[in-house]
């Protein structure tokens, strides 16, 4: 993967992307579990495929869509408002002038043509502009006013592609002299329309939730430091078995009679409203990837039989007629890690697709007794595709944490769609900033409660 450097002006969208992690996570792994698990709704709904398009909730017409078709001439009167002079004010629109041609040219500088679809240039830009912001960004304390102004100013110019995207639909309009013209008028897509407000107000509520980290009891201290608190930060290191593959993270610390209750309750306050950002964050993310196409290059490297993508012992149970349960069948797996959960879901996901293909292909025959056999294979395959989309789920649910699936990645690199692209793409970054969030979090209060138990 290219390795993007970190800047104070600019992010840099060009080149690869990192990867399609859900989480892009380098959290430590001792965490005190949440204990909110439940569904949660935050007032919107999320877009359903296949569901009915312009019928705006009127929870969403209250939050509404943010216009930013005039990005750079509000941002260049912000500059003039707060006495910024002029040349820094030409630097910045030069800058963000030069991020819209680098998209519109597909990343491909030479202007030949053999860049990237915008779609995933703006998927490639956001996943960028995330990383340079937040990638060396390892603590709960506020985002830098530079850090800030740069998110927010660039994602203004990478969304303001959504004051574009609208769907047409019929309209009745009365004449002065009563005559009646049903004429096409535009408004802005459904998926955009509901989405796009919702995350939006996730992003501020994750940026409130850091600024409030101002005047906090703990402290962190870095690897190499050598003063009086690195020294107990390396206790608190052997006490909490940190990862050493993760050694460059700094490490909180907490005083000797560690947090007061009233902060220890704040921090659980906080951490419940991060993990619900979270689910809302992924509700987004997996309802926007599910509306997407799968890629022909996908479906041409299924194997030919589903038996085959998992393997005889999970075929056996999931073709046994009796009761099926997915989460007897997860514990039978003894999965060790996440690296194993995301095989076992891609996995299953494959021979989910492959039986789908099979259970659709089923009236394609002439001969009669052709037809019964593959009528009877075809209520089998469904049955099998059914489970296994089951399984699948129970799985995720496991683990939250989970990167996304090779189809899942697949159709990222694939899609065509603009607005699916930024959706997509804003939906699984700040579902990152809130999975490390409630991390951090949980990391200050297994290390408060491992100093009270001493």
């Amino acid at each position: 993967m290219e390795k993007f450097e970190e800047s104070s002006d600019c992010s840099t969208p060009g080149g690869d992307s990192l990867d399609y992690s859900r989480t892009i996570s380098e959290v430590s792994t001792y965490s005190e579990p949440s204990s909110s698990d439940e569904p949660f709704h935050l007032g919107w709904p999320v877009s359903k495929p296949g569901g009915a398009r312009g019928s705006g909730s009127p929870v969403l017409s209250r939050l509404g869509m943010k216009q930013r078709s005039n990005v750079l001439q509000q941002h260049s009167k912000s500059c003039r408002d707060e006495d910024v002079s002029s040349s820094e004010n030409s630097a910045e629109l030069e800058v963000m002038m030069e991020r819209f041609s680098k998209l519109l040219l597909g990343e491909d500088m030479s202007g030949s043509g053999k860049g990237v679809c915008t779609a995933v240039a703006i998927s490639n830009a956001i996943t960028n502009l995330y990383a340079t912001v937040f990638g060396q960004f390892w603590r709960l304390e506020p985002l830098s006013p530079e850090k800030k102004a740069m998110w927010r100013r660039e994602m203004d110019c990478l969304l303001s592609v959504c004051d574009y995207i609208v769907e047409l639909y019929p309209s009745v309009h009365t004449l002065p002299d009563g005559t009646t013209l049903e004429v096409m008028e535009s408004r802005p897509r459904s998926d955009i329309y509901i989405n796009l407000p919702a995350l939006e107000k996730l992003n501020t509520m994750l940026l409130e939730i850091l600024d409030s980290f101002q005047k906090t009891e703990f402290w962190y201290v870095d690897d190499g430091d050598r003063s009086p608190s690195a020294n107990a930060s390396r206790s608190f290191r052997r006490v909490i078995h940190r990862n050493e593959e993760k050694w460059w993270l700094p490490i909180p610390c907490v005083p000797d009679y560690g947090l007061h209750e009233r902060s220890r309750k704040e921090l659980q306050q906080k951490r419940e409203c991060a993990n619900q950002i979270h689910k809302a964050a992924m509700a987004i993310n997996s309802s926007i990837l599910s509306e997407m196409a799968v890629p022909e290059s996908y479906l041409a490297t299924l194997p030919k039989s589903g038996r085959a993508s998992i393997g005889d012992s999970i075929y056996r149970y999931m073709s046994n007629p009796d009761q099926f349960s997915p989460d007897y069948l997860l514990d039978c797996l003894d999965i060790t890690s996440e690296h194993e959960a995301l095989e076992v879901a891609d996995r299953v996901e494959a021979s989910m697709y492959v039986w789908r293909r099979k259970a659709s292909m089923g009236a394609s025959k002439s001969s009669w007794d052709m037809v019964k056999d593959l009528m009877a294979d075809g209520d089998k395959n469904e049955m099998l595709s059914g489970r296994a989309m089951s399984l699948l789920l129970c799985l995720k649910q496991r683990y939250p944490g989970l990167s996304q699936t090779s189809l899942d990645t697949c159709k990222i690199q694939y899609n065509r769609d603009v607005g699916q692209a930024i959706l997509e793409s804003y939906s699984r970054v700040l579902e990152g900033l809130a999975f490390n969030t409630v991390a951090w979090i949980n990391d200050v209060l297994y290390i408060d409660g491992s100093v009270k138990k001493k």
